[in-house]
């Protein structure tokens, strides 16, 4: 009977670590990027995008962003509906965000990053570490 016991909570604790892997993906393997904001672009310009019951469209407010690692050089890129890269405008800024990567089993997707979250918005020139 203990051997039964022991099995079954050994089963629960697998499949619950696997269920919380496969829908907290993102979340458990998010990366904190903090540099240059290399761009910024707005996916579809802000002109009467409305949807069906006359409200303005979430895609308004999707986003390409990329920002340049300050510490090993790379570009990250995502595309994001994260209305708080609409205030980032011109250059010389830097930005801590997070990146969240889709997951592997996405094979379309596997290695990139979507929901780009802006942490933290300053000016290079006073490159305070944030």
């Amino acid at each position: 009977m203990k051997k039964a016991v022991a099995f079954f909570m050994i089963l629960v604790f697998f499949i619950g670590g696997g269920y919380v892997v496969v829908n907290f993906w993102p979340y458990i393997f998010a990366k904190t990027i903090q540099g240059e904001v290399m761009k910024v672009e707005r996916l579809i310009e802000p002109v009467a995008v409305l949807t069906e019951q006359n409200q303005p469209s979430d895609k308004i407010f999707s986003f390409a962003v990329a920002i340049k690692d300050r510490h090993t050089g790379e570009i990250f890129t995502a595309s994001t509906e994260d209305r708080q890269w609409a205030a980032v405008q011109g250059e010389g800024l830097c930005a801590k965000a997070k990146f969240f990567p889709y997951p592997p089993w996405n094979f379309q997707k596997s290695g990139t990053y979507f929901g780009a979250r802006l942490l933290g918005l300053w000016s290079c020139k006073d490159q305070k570490s944030q």
